[in-house]
């Protein structure tokens, strides 16, 4: 048998190789994130505080900020840390870690926006009945359940990923664990089945895309009929926010899916088995 080398860490590759360079980055992302963070937390503060904005639209909009909050904190702070001090290696359990909590916050996101658009569907389309619809249990319901299947999901996806030894080697090309990058040093086996999961979470995400632009082509169509213009400016107010974050979330996805090269890869093995597969803050607004 031929001795293998099994990584237990992973070296990082920063923005660039001078220090000089790799300090600014982490001011700068520093910057970035202080201002991410306070924007998340005044904005989830002022919706606890304020009375008039214990509503479903601003409960989703308040779980939208601490997911955000959560998605960045996952990443950003170890950049900070690395970039400051010249650091470049990170543990496996610190990859799987990032790689985890990551894909969880990023998919309950992607739930409470597709919740976010039936709220508005039922708050424009069907106003009479939005009492009735969206109580509070039907709110907490949706929200635990978004949380449900992130956890699902992202235990599914890490526990694929890390289940085999990383052997072929430990360089990342990127500041962090990015998953692109793990499945580029994951065995035939691990992309093989990360290829199934990825094309069944395709399909879902697909079923819910639609979902979501019927819904919307439903609230436009609406809209559109009501004759005063101040009804309409003040229903398009909030749900055309929603939309351009969802448009933003989807494309900011797919640019960080897996590229045509890691996609070979993945299909390699795929072949083989057929022949013998974000930084902004919500702002509550009336």
């Amino acid at each position: 048998m031929d001795n293998v080398t099994s990584f237990t860490y992973f070296l990082l590759v920063g923005v660039s190789s001078s220090q000089e360079l790799q300090v600014l980055q982490g001011l700068l992302f520093l910057v970035i994130y202080l201002g991410a963070l306070t924007g998340n937390l005044i904005t989830v503060a002022l919706i606890v505080t304020d009375t008039r904005l214990h509503a479903p639209m601003y409960f989703f909009i308040s779980n939208l900020s601490l997911l955000d909050l959560g998605s960045i904190s996952v990443i950003v702070p170890k950049s900070i840390v690395n970039s400051l001090t010249g650091r470049r290696t990170i543990s496996l359990q610190e990859c799987a870690a990032q790689i985890f909590f990551y894909i969880l916050f990023a998919t309950v996101e992607f739930a409470i926006l597709v919740v976010m658009s039936y709220d508005r569907y039922v708050a424009i389309c069907h106003p009479l009945h939005y009492g009735l619809v969206v109580t509070t249990r039907m709110c907490i319901q949706a929200a635990g359940g978004s949380w449900a299947c992130g956890l699902i999901y992202s235990a599914i996806h890490t526990g694929s990923m890390f289940r085999l030894p990383f052997t072929k080697t430990n360089l990342i090309h990127q500041y962090f664990c990015d998953m692109p990058q793990i499945l580029r040093l994951s065995s035939p086996d691990v992309q093989f089945s990360e290829f199934v999961i990825i094309a069944a979470s395709a399909g879902l995400v697909v079923v819910c895309v639609a979902f979501v632009l019927m819904s919307y082509i439903n609230i436009f169509s609406t809209v559109l009929k009501i004759c005063s213009a101040e009804a309409r400016s003040k229903a398009l107010s909030t749900c055309v926010p929603q939309l351009a974050i969802l448009l933003l979330f989807v494309i900011s996805g797919q640019q960080a899916a897996p590229g045509p090269s890691n996609w070979d890869a993945l299909q390699t093995p795929f072949t083989e088995a057929s022949g013998s597969p974000q930084f902004f803050c919500d702002v509550p607004r009336d």
